[in-house]
């Protein structure tokens, strides 16, 4: 690979001009010459930010060649960087990027290295979805921490600082220096499908400050936060990866509601902003989704807040984006509404040759994108990208999922369960009361690099806390088969303990947990996603939100329910009844513990 000296001279000391946040340079007039002399096609590729399928940037598996060569007409990543001179490559668990540490970081070397070896080579912005709790990418050993509203719910920006300044540790050990995380959107909708806990909660200001903190925490450790996603996606029942969501917020209740946390990441220096694939007529009338929005992007979120930093778009792979113009048009239109970074459009040939074209026919000029290249290089610069581009396996060994950061990982998850539920003070259960436990539930596919499943979480720690737990696990939706198999091995239990997922009315989640509660044997339920199942159960007795089913989580919340540590967390959005949504059930804020 090139020495460290050969990469500081092709870059002319392009670092002593950098400044934090996305402001103005000292020394803009070197990264100006650097873009004065790259080609046309080497601007357009910098804008782009894209998959590639593999675990090595030169010998991925032959299915992974084969899948490349379908999706992006490249067989690797080299290959991808020779053709198209991207400026980023984003890592994904389903593109076997992200196997293990060391093979991240051999990865990363791999594409620094396949793009340094260019002529007027840059270094890649290496990025990813690593927000913890239901969207990790990066798995163990690495340290997972809980998610948002599991975060929300400890109320701590110390802790959101300590999540953002390890986890971004761990990310640059490997090579990933851009992390698209946190999430700054105000989940005020309980039918969002897309984001609800990956949200901090419902209080603007409280969303506001945790953004700002886990920032920080990311900039500490030298990895670009992103705050996503803009103008906000907390109140929409669409998931704009299948449809195309509308926020019908006034401008007034925008300005309160979605724009408080987007203006905190600003003031603290955020590194970029990602787009909503939303429509939001209060902002814009057009009909445009936000990604496209000259209103939007350049209006109000440069002018009007005045982010002078990096804007990526969300993927323009997702239906938000592509509903009203082709794949062709998308990347064009992003450009001109002010976007800097285009992620992972469907078809790289297609989007590239546009934007290409689109500068040849005068609809953008070269001018436009030496604006967005100058943003994107001035990230790369404040990274360290020009002087250190590699990593090496000894970081990673120092770095990635120590004993002090898993500590520091469990402490976090226990401060953020929350007991919602403690009728006849029947938890903490006691081993000598309640020894043998059977341990019942939903099991959804564990998130990225988390052991699962569930049940078997949950049972494997209260075997460690000295329970006799047996593990059973029921599904997402049980047949009456199943539910009468939980009835049957209630019978020989001291307690049930069931996890709860995304609850419905007439779902047979709902039946399974009724049963339980006829037998008379005392029920825990555990919330493992959404805090809203518990309107469904009045008649559990004991009910826990955890705001994941990740191990961390998952272990936290046994440790409280068998008493080793008191519940502390709030809820961070308010629960409605079951029966009559305009009535609160539990406020924000609701949270018991144990009585001294």
């Amino acid at each position: 690979m090139p020495s460290r000296r050969t990469v500081l001279a092709a870059t002319a000391g392009l670092a002593a001009a950098v400044t934090v946040g996305g402001q103005a340079h000292a020394d803009d007039h070197r990264l100006r010459a650097l873009i004065s002399r790259m080609t046309m096609e080497e601007k357009v590729g910098q804008l782009f930010v894209m998959r590639v399928y593999g675990h090595s940037a030169t010998a991925p598996d032959q299915a992974d060649i084969d899948a490349n060569l379908k999706e992006i007409g490249v067989r690797t990543a080299a290959e991808l960087i020779a053709r198209y001179r991207v400026g980023g490559v984003i890592y994904f668990t389903w593109a076997h990027n992200t196997r293990d540490p060391y093979q991240i970081a051999a990865l990363s070397n791999g594409i620094q290295r396949a793009s340094l070896q260019q002529p007027r080579g840059l270094p890649v912005l290496i990025s990813t979805d690593q927000e913890h709790g239901i969207v990790t990418r990066v798995g163990e050993p690495a340290t997972l921490f809980p998610g948002a509203m599991a975060v929300g719910a400890g109320r701590s920006p110390a802790d959101a600082r300590t999540l953002g300044r390890i986890a971004g540790a761990e990310l640059r050990a490997t090579g990933i220096r851009q992390d698209y995380a946190p999430v700054a959107d105000v989940n005020v909708n309980p039918a969002n499908p897309v984001i609800g806990v990956r949200s901090f909660g419902a209080d603007p200001d409280a969303v506001a400050s945790l953004v700002a903190a886990e920032v920080s925490g990311y900039q500490r450790a030298g990895v670009a936060a992103t705050a996503k996603h803009f103008p906000g996606h907390g109140d929409t029942a669409v998931d704009s990866h299948y449809g195309f969501p509308v926020i019908t917020h006034s401008r007034e209740v925008w300005e309160r509601l979605d724009a408080t946390p987007f203006r905190a990441a600003i003031a603290a220096g955020i590194d970029s902003i990602m787009t909503a694939h939303i429509m939001v007529p209060a902002l814009d009338d057009s009909g445009d989704p936000a990604t496209l929005s000259h209103p939007i992007l350049t209006g109000i979120l440069r002018g009007r807040l005045g982010y002078d930093g990096v804007v990526v778009t969300d993927s323009l792979a997702m239906e938000g984006v592509r509903t009203k113009y082709g794949d062709d048009r998308v990347p064009v239109l992003a450009l001109k509404a002010g976007v800097d970074q285009l992620l992972n459009p469907p078809s790289l040939d297609v989007a590239w040759n546009a934007v290409l074209g689109a500068v040849r026919d005068g609809e953008l000029t070269e001018a436009r994108l030496d604006e967005s290249l100058l943003r994107i290089l001035r990230l790369k610069s404040r990274l360290g990208l020009f002087d250190r581009p590699y990593v090496s396996r000894s970081g990673v060994t120092r770095t990635v999922g120590t004993a002090a950061h898993l500590r520091a990982a469990d402490r976090i998850a226990e401060r953020t369960t929350t007991l919602l539920v403690n009728e006849g003070g029947l938890l903490p259960l006691s081993r000598r009361t309640h020894g043998r436990l059977l341990v019942v539930g939903a099991d959804p596919a564990s998130p990225s690099g988390t052991t699962g499943p569930p049940t078997g979480v949950l049972a494997a720690a209260f075997t460690e806390l000295g329970f006799t737990a047996t593990a059973l696990s029921t599904g997402t939706a049980p047949s009456a088969a199943v539910v009468a198999q939980a009835v049957a091995a209630a019978r020989n239990a001291d307690a049930v303990v069931v996890g709860t997922y995304n609850v419905t009315a007439t779902g047979s989640q709902k039946t399974l947990v009724e049963q339980l509660t006829a037998t008379g044997k005392p029920i825990v339920a555990i919330a493992v996603r959404n805090p809203y199942d518990v309107a469904q159960l009045p008649a559990v007795r004991a009910y826990l939100a955890a705001y994941s089913w990740t191990d961390v989580e998952l272990r936290a919340a046994a440790r409280v329910i068998a008493g080793r540590v008191a519940p502390r967390g709030r809820l961070p959005v308010p629960v409605q009844r079951a029966d009559d949504p305009t009535r609160v059930l539990f406020p924000l804020g609701h949270g018991l513990s144990y009585k001294a």
